[in-house]
C-alpha cells in the first residue's frame, strides 16, 4: 500500500481491572474509530485484563518535547502552594 491509501494510525489506551486510569497500550491502523475500537479490543485485551478502551487518532495528539522539558515545566516551579508541604494538615483529617 502506498502511504496515501494507508489507514490512519490510532493510539490505544486501556484501563485495567485494577487500575483507575487508562495507560497507553500501543498503536494500530484502522479505517475508522469503530473498527479501531474493535481491533484494539481483540489485540490488547485478549486475556480480559481491560474494562475500558480509548482509541485516539495519532494526528489528534499533541505532546511536549523531552528536549524542552526544563523551559516547558519551569513555570510550575514558582508555585509552592501546589506542593503538599506548603499546607499544614489539621489534626483529625483523614484520607487527604
Amino acid at each position: 500500500m502506498s502511504s496515501s491509501t494507508e489507514w490512519p494510525l490510532w493510539e490505544v489506551f486501556v484501563r485495567s481491572r485494577r487500575g483507575l486510569s487508562h495507560t497507553h497500550a500501543g498503536s494500530l491502523h484502522a479505517p475508522d474509530a469503530e473498527m479501531a475500537l474493535r481491533n484494539a479490543r481483540d489485540l490488547y485485551t485478549r486475556r480480559n485484563e481491560g474494562v475500558s478502551l480509548w482509541v485516539v487518532p495519532s494526528t489528534s495528539i499533541t505532546a511536549s518535547s523531552p528536549d524542552e522539558k526544563d523551559p516547558f515545566f519551569e513555570p510550575s516551579a514558582d508555585k509552592p502552594y501546589r506542593h503538599p508541604t506548603f499546607y499544614e494538615i489539621p489534626e483529625g483529617v483523614q484520607h487527604l
